[in-house]
């Protein structure tokens, strides 16, 4: 009897958000996708509890951001108080609609999400999922890698062929493992315990931010999730033991300052070892890495989740366009060299706040948030943009306003950007095209809809080539400039024939 063989163009192992969000945007450019997931069923307890306004916006993409609003709460901040409740460090977010035409902060129950993301995979093409599926081997070749797997249900063994595989398989990654590098460790290692409420009855003055109670002897972090949901985070002390901070009256004698059994349930609880690591090598060959895999975090700026996510994003457009033949493998190069900076630059600024959490070093945290007359200090989100890199026959390394993110405006009927250009790359600019300019890409321009010129004003520019994660590719002023701009070669991820793309 023959081994089943299932062909594909990109494997993606890992079934998590990251993997999910993956896959979404591959099966939109028409790319064959095959999930492998060693897990039997979707996690259905609370894990990742923030996303912000980038992150929706790569739901928006993936087509489900509408309806993960309606799950979701929008946050209002962050306070740091030290053990007396004095006000150390505020870090509100704005409440209305953002510049990138989304909240800057939600509150989410993680299973919603995964959910979303699922029943929107389902319905698209070409994609096979395969869960309760374990990896045995990794083998790669020059034109391809071989998956050996074997189905934890019955014991049947099955291969996967694929052009590309990417390892979306969290912090102990086997296909990390497969490309043979390390991880460099920034040096924080700790226990926490998490613990996740349903309330019995409305507790508001608990209240909607969340706070970082920052005690020396015992630091923790209370969250507003959704609904009747509340998380605490409690530091884990040396001597103590998993097993000791785990039991129901030892959870219940933490949580003594704001809440008693009577008026909750305990959901979960658990105990993490929060890190800071970035993978030395998110690449070899056709093996590439993402998501937790590629990179650990402290979860004090809530972006565990979210580094992930702009992993898929970067890595799915690169990927569509290498698989069709539109560009050269060496674009891939692009991905680390673009995500490691921006997603270690959020990773050092949560360990400045985890110092301020533990009061070992306040100063760090404070040295970049702005002083008021009360002595408190506030602080306003970080936009790291992209490392440099060059995108190989598309765009050369170090044209203007290359690697930041551009805006969403709403255009001239209400529509946000997005849902018009798709995930494609697009050619803004402040006027028309001359009729003897050729443009190579979709164009929009601020005369048909005014909005778009006063993102350009923030930039300071005249036109700017937007890649299809929304990032800069390069940037023009002048006319003979905004002609060259025009004519890249920027091909468009969705342009295989079975894709049906928006008109603009």
């Amino acid at each position: 009897m023959n081994m089943q063989t299932i062909q594909t163009d990109v494997a993606i192992v890992g079934y998590g958000p990251t993997g999910a969000t993956l896959a979404n945007l591959l099966a939109k450019c028409g790319v064959r996708v095959t999930v492998i997931e060693r897990e039997s069923a979707m996690y259905h307890l609370p894990r990742a509890v923030h996303f912000d306004d980038e992150t929706m916006r790569v739901f928006q993409a993936a087509g489900i951001a509408d309806d993960l609003n309606r799950k979701v709460r929008v946050n209002p901040g962050m306070k740091f108080v030290d053990p007396d409740g004095t006000l150390l460090l505020d870090w509100p977010r704005p409440q209305e609609i953002g510049p990138q035409g989304w909240h800057a902060s939600y509150r989410l129950h993680q299973p919603d999400l995964e959910q979303l993301l699922r029943d929107r995979l389902a319905s698209r093409a070409g994609v096979e999922v395969l869960t309760h599926t374990e990896v045995l081997s990794v083998q790669q070749s020059e034109n391809s890698v071989m998956l050996s797997c074997r189905s934890s249900a019955d014991g049947r063994v099955l291969n996967v062929r694929s052009k590309f595989v990417v390892g979306c398989d969290g912090a102990q990654s086997q296909v990390r493992g497969a490309i043979g590098e390390g991880m460099d460790d920034f040096g924080f290692d700790e226990r926490w315990l998490v613990v996740d409420l349903l309330l019995k009855r409305d507790r508001p003055d608990l209240g909607n931010y969340s706070v970082q109670f920052c005690n020396p002897e015992r630091p923790m972090t209370y969250c507003r999730s959704p609904g009747i949901r509340r998380r605490w985070e409690i530091t884990v002390l040396k001597d103590e033991t998993d097993a000791e901070v785990t039991q129901e009256a030892k959870i219940w004698q933490f949580l003594a300052p704001w809440i008693e059994p009577k008026e909750a349930e305990l959901e979960r609880s658990a105990v993490y070892t929060f890190r800071s690591a970035v993978a030395q090598h998110w690449r070899k060959g056709r093996l590439m890495i993402a998501g937790d895999a590629a990179h650990l975090t402290p979860p004090f700026m809530g972006q565990g989740m979210c580094a992930g996510i702009r992993d898929a994003s970067n890595l799915a457009w690169k990927l569509a366009l290498v698989v069709k033949g539109q560009a050269s493998a060496d674009l891939l190069n692009s991905y680390q060299a673009e995500r490691a900076p921006n997603a270690r630059a959020f990773i050092e600024t949560a360990m400045r706040l985890g110092g301020l959490i533990n009061s070992l070093d306040r100063e760090s945290a404070l040295k970049q948030a702005e002083r008021n007359p009360t002595g408190g200090a506030r602080m306003a989100s970080i936009a790291p943009p992209l490392g440099p890199s060059s995108l190989p026959s598309l765009v050369d390394s170090g044209a203007p306003h290359q690697g930041q993110l551009f805006g969403q405006p709403v255009l001239r009927d209400g529509t946000l950007l997005d849902d018009v250009v798709g995930y494609r790359p697009v050619l803004i600019l402040r006027q028309p095209l001359p009729k003897d300019v050729f443009a190579a890409v979709p164009v929009l321009d601020g005369e048909a809809h005014p909005k778009l010129n006063d993102t350009l004003d923030e930039l300071g520019t005249n036109a700017v080539l937007i890649r299809p994660d929304k990032y800069i590719a390069a940037s023009a002023i002048t006319p003979k400039d905004i002609a060259v701009l025009a004519a890249l070669p920027f091909p468009s991820p969705l342009s295989d024939p079975r894709m049906k793309e928006p008109a603009i």
